[in-house]
């Protein structure tokens, strides 16, 4: 679902900038109040979690794959701004470190997986557990049905804005100039690999890490429930603890070669040079993509390696290991700003 650079028009990829700008913004000033200076660490956890699953390729039936994304869980746990944020580091780390998603796509990208599907799949989560105690079976399940539901929200609108460029964007012989997929080549496709594969894979990592939630660490799920009763009778108090959920990412670094196990590449993600020109009914790869596919070559891991594809496992772990550290750092920018801005405003106070 990472929309590479070439495939959306410059215009396009404006808009989507425009259009973000304000959610960005709202999202910002959301999350400083409702993600307190202690939670900043779960914050970032959520944004390493996010990282981490999309480099998960699960194989799809036409020969491409697909990938889950988290944003639910993250909404789930900490509220749909939350997960704005966290999704949008995630991905602006993948894009500019690792060449997954484009630069000039990257509104777009969060548009759709940092946006669409959080908020979608909230509301989802919303109105489907809705009156049910925080403990209660229908949690998890409500969850996990969001989660199905926001991802395939976000892929319908990759494949939407996927397949409106060669009717928007062409010669005048009618050759497109950017993505050459029509609208009824991308819904299908992209229907095909989230309703069947990607959506369950999405539905059951968030169903589970929410069961879990409730039975070892009711406190993290509190941290966005506060008005919701645990169940009848009320459950003793728990302590709050961050280890689970960092053994929990822990694990899923080691085990993320496995994503190099799925075979063929993800729909609407091929370099110009692989693109299928006779399935498109393409005498040549399409100018504007050639022209913008290499707006940025700067990425230190291009396509989570580092050896030309001699040591795959390898340049996986470690493209998991460097995300994880720039998350890390960019996560403790944020807490020295937000820190070093409170103490300017106790400082002009006492003044």
């Amino acid at each position: 679902m990472h929309i590479p650079d070439g495939y959306l028009s410059p215009e396009t990829c404006g808009t989507f900038y425009a259009a973000m700008t304000p959610v960005w913004i709202t999202a910002g000033r959301r999350v400083r109040k409702v993600v307190r200076q202690r939670f900043t660490p779960l914050l970032a956890i959520g944004a390493a979690y996010a990282f981490v699953v999309m480099m998960f390729n699960v194989p799809i039936p036409d020969g491409t794959t697909a990938h889950a994304v988290g944003a639910v869980l993250i909404a789930v746990i900490l509220g749909p701004w939350a997960a704005v944020v966290a999704v949008s580091v995630a991905l602006l780390i993948q894009a500019l470190f690792f060449g997954d998603g484009g630069v000039l796509a990257y509104a777009a990208n969060c548009f759709n997986m940092a946006f669409v599907m959080p908020m979608v799949g909230y509301f989802v989560y919303r109105a489907a557990s809705r009156k049910a105690p925080l403990t209660s079976p229908r949690r998890p399940l409500a969850a996990g049905l969001g989660a199905y539901v926001g991802l395939n929200a976000a892929a319908l609108c990759a494949a939407i804005e996927f397949g409106v460029q060669p009717e928007l964007f062409h010669t005048a012989g009618g050759a497109p100039l950017y993505a050459p997929f029509h609208l009824a080549q991308t819904i299908p496709a992209m229907a095909l690999a989230h309703l069947t594969v990607a959506g369950v894979v999405e539905f059951a990592l968030t169903a589970g890490v929410v069961a879990y939630l409730q039975r070892a660490n009711l406190p993290l799920l509190r941290i966005n429930h506060r008005a919701v009763p645990e169940s009848s009778p009320p459950t003793p108090p728990a302590r709050r603890s961050w280890k689970p959920a960092l053994f929990g990412l822990a694990t899923m670094v080691v085990l993320t070669p496995l994503g190099l196990l799925a075979p063929g590449r993800a729909f609407g993600e091929d370099a110009p040079n692989n693109l299928d020109l006779q399935r498109y009914h393409l005498s040549a790869v399409p100018n504007g993509l050639r022209h913008y596919a290499g707006f940025w070559h700067n990425a230190l891991f291009d396509g989570y390696d580092f050896s030309h594809d001699g040591h795959p496992v390898l340049g996986y772990l470690v493209s998991a290991f460097v995300g994880l550290a720039a998350i890390a750092m960019v996560s403790a920018l944020v807490w020295g700003l937000a820190r070093l801005a409170r103490s300017r405003r106790r400082a002009a106070v006492t003044a």
